[in-house]
């Protein structure tokens, strides 16, 4: 089984590298982020045709994340219980849902912004959510996972110069803590080998030459509880879809699971 992440950066824009991309790596299951349309407006026809349901929460803004998947698509849940508002509007960024074998959750955790605003204490705030929220399904029987974009790199050498980083949000230790309270809550990062280079980035700014200088940070991320983890054979960066015109300032995440 194939399981993959994709902040996707307007699924709108990227429709057809989308469609691409499901037709060659052929996933079983893709969380997506940044989707910046509504549940209306996303493409479910064309990744239908292809054998994918879709499961979305969307409204239009800056975020938005969904499932698909061709496995089915049971016990969909969009946020949970005390998911926390930023002045006052409950963001699209986490969807749950039940493919197959396994339950996923795509997560498209706030940017942050710069340390002392208020949309960085969103962040850690969010980030203690979602902690709770993965307590239980951590533990239950089925294969879980936590995937998407964390906007966090989780140590120094996710970055290609931290340098560059200093007081800035993504590299913070009270964020890196949370990724910690992960693992406590019982998962565990499933880290992917690079296709290049020795560091699996899977953002690059679109600014710069970032790209082809290999100047990125790994912040799309993957954890899964012991029954997910324990089954992958294999995990990777598709860094050949950030290539070429059209492309999303991030590549997928593929993991490969013996489920």
């Amino acid at each position: 089984m194939r399981v993959a992440t994709w902040n996707v950066n307007s699924v709108t824009a990227r429709v057809e590298r989308l469609v691409g991309w499901l037709g060659s790596a052929k996933p079983d299951v893709l969380c997506l982020q940044e989707l910046k349309t509504t549940d209306e407006a996303f493409p479910a026809e064309q990744v239908a045709e292809l054998g994918y349901e879709a499961a979305t929460w969307g409204t239009g803004r800056w975020n938005g994340v969904a499932v698909l998947s061709r496995v089915g698509l049971a016990d969909v849940e969009r946020g949970w219980p005390g998911l926390p508002e930023y002045e006052g509007v409950l963001e699209p960024r986490a969807i749950t849902a039940t493919c197959g074998p396994v339950r996923v959750t795509s997560v498209y955790v706030p940017n942050g912004r710069e340390v002392g605003h208020a949309h960085y204490e969103y962040k850690l705030r969010w980030l203690d959510s979602l902690t709770r929220a993965v307590v239980e399904p951590a533990r239950a029987g089925l294969p879980f996972a936590v995937l998407g974009d964390f906007n966090i790199a989780p140590t120094d050498a996710d970055v290609w110069d931290v340098s560059l980083f200093a007081e800035s949000t993504h590299v913070t230790e009270p964020e890196r803590a949370r990724l910690a309270d992960l693992v406590g809550a019982g998962l565990v990062e499933v880290f992917p080998r690079a296709l290049k280079y020795d560091r699996p980035f899977t953002y690059w700014d679109y600014r710069q030459l970032a790209f082809p200088k290999n100047n990125g940070m790994r912040i799309d991320l993957v954890f899964g509880n012991e029954g997910f983890a324990g089954a992958v054979s294999d995990a990777f960066v598709d860094r050949d879809e950030r290539k070429g015109k059209g492309a999303s300032d991030h590549a997928p995440v593929v993991v490969d699971l013996t489920v």
